[in-house]
């Protein structure tokens, strides 16, 4: 899951043009240019879609590409697991030992995923599988999501071993094959294989990064520090049916399409954290005297103000930023056109603010839909996952590495994600983990991450090689 940080960190539209970033040089040298060049251009064409079967090929490369640099095989690990429905998938990690051993500071975890979401060919101008360069962008599916994470801290782990490097805590790579579907990887990396991937904190480069306007403006970077929670529901209707020429008052479809909408109307009650009520003061500062600033401010000034927040989620670049939110997504009933249906179910799918149990959710969507419908939670979901607390040296080397490469005009906001990584499993169980990408793009109009024709631009991903590079020199290296 990745979407391009502007498009939580949009600026007022009477922001500045500037040069064009697509077609700026970068600060990458030329021999890792290439170098970086010739591995994301391996890592895109390769598959790694689930039930093809060539996540094993993916892992592999990257071991062959790590004990190249000198790595021992001892600290790189090919691990196989399920993946989605009926699949077999591995996940990947691989420790650089620090100078401090044992007694030295706890590791560092960085996470990717190496794993994509299907893209047909038909669908395509390109084969998404293809990896192709054409006016400043590199095409191909994971270009976006997540392929440039993966390969970026990749080559930035090799660029600084080979320059003589040497981390004062161990640095740990963990790059699982199912994020994109079950998160299996994720979960067995922040439980089963703790004893591989324990740290002190993580950073996830399937979060973060940023954005500019196409008359090259910068919209910011987003530091992700929070996700919502993903947990889905079946509402269910059941009847004792009969048939349909004796119509009666009591219809499962009727009752189930009565709570739904009781749904659409619900407002879970909105809510700060440290997170979001930093990302709002900096919005508010954005949008100025405008009447979503003014909204933005009032909430800020009273959590409680539900009528600000309503105002607030107009905004569908703001959605699901201030509160719980639950949407139906499904549906499914009856048996026969000529039988009064004897059942009928809604999937709803909630994205519940960081820290709010599932539980809570479920008794309030009880109250909402009545005595009538049953409300059962999807199993193996809902893992709480509390926001991770703003480290001041986190946010320091982010901010660093960031304003090198694009300015110190560049504004570095903390972001919610709505949506899910592999680091919610990590923040569930005790390892705060950062989104802190240095990847960046030309947004809120050129968003292709899952979509067609995905690109990035050239710049951006080796820019993301030095940002990464930044990034550990200055946490790892203390």
């Amino acid at each position: 899951m990745r979407t391009l940080a502007a498009l939580i960190v949009m600026l007022s539209a009477t922001a500045a043009s500037a040069a064009n970033p697509v077609t700026e040089p970068t600060k990458l040298s030329p021999e890792w240019q290439a170098r970086t060049r010739a591995m994301f251009e391996t890592a895109i064409e390769i598959p790694t879609v689930a039930r093809r079967g060539q996540m094993p090929k993916m892992a592999q490369y990257l071991a062959a590409e790590l004990k190249k640099a000198g790595f021992a095989a001892r600290d790189i690990h090919i691990m196989p697991h399920d993946g989605s429905t009926g699949d077999k998938t591995v996940s990947f990690i691989a420790r650089w030992r620090g100078t401090g051993g044992a007694s030295g500071p706890k590791p560092i975890l960085v996470l990717a995923h190496m794993d994509v979401v299907e893209a047909k060919r038909a669908d395509w101008q390109q084969d998404p599988f293809e990896f192709i360069e054409r006016d400043g962008y590199f095409y191909g599916r994971g270009t976006s999501d997540d392929k440039q994470g993966m390969i970026a801290t990749t080559a930035a782990v090799l660029k600084l071993k080979a320059e003589g490097f040497k981390p004062a805590r161990d640095i740990i790579l963990f790059f699982t094959g199912d994020e994109e579907t079950q998160m299996n990887g994720a979960r067995l990396g922040a439980v089963d294989w703790r004893k591989l991937t324990d740290a002190e904190f993580a950073l996830n480069a399937d979060g973060g990064g940023g954005a500019y306007t196409r008359t090259g403006a910068p919209l910011g970077f987003g530091l992700q520090t929070a996700e919502k929670i993903f947990q889905s529901y079946h509402f269910t209707a059941r009847n004792r049916g009969g048939h349909s020429s004796r119509p009666r008052p009591d219809n499962a479809i009727y009752d189930l399409a009565a709570a739904l909408k009781k749904l659409e109307a619900h407002r879970f009650a909105p809510m700060l954290n440290e997170t979001t009520r930093a990302y709002f003061t900096e919005r508010a500062r954005q949008e100025g005297p405008s009447a979503l600033g003014n909204a933005m401010r009032a909430w800020l000034a009273n959590p409680g103000d539900g009528a600000a927040a309503d105002a607030i989620e107009a905004n569908e670049l703001e959605t699901g930023l201030t509160r719980t939110r639950c949407v139906a997504t499904m549906l499914e009933g009856g048996h026969a056109e000529n039988a009064l249906p004897q059942m009928a179910r809604a999937t709803v799918n909630c994205r519940i603010m960081p820290g709010v149990d599932p539980k809570t959710v479920e008794a309030e969507l009880k109250s909402i839909a009545g005595s009538g419908i049953e409300i059962t939670p999807f199993a193996d979901q809902g893992r709480l996952t509390p926001a991770s607390p703003l480290r001041p040296d986190v946010v320091a080397a982010y901010t660093n590495a960031v304003r090198a490469l694009h300015g110190a005009a560049m504004p570095i906001i903390p972001q919610m994600s709505t949506g899910a990584t592999d680091g919610s499993w990590f923040r569930a169980n005790g390892i705060p983990t950062y989104g802190v990408d240095g990847s960046w793009g030309i947004s809120p109009d050129d968003e292709r991450a899952h979509g067609l024709d995905e690109r990035l631009p050239v710049r951006a991903m080796y820019d993301n090689v030095v940002h990464w590079e930044m990034l550990l020199r200055e946490l790892a290296g203390k």
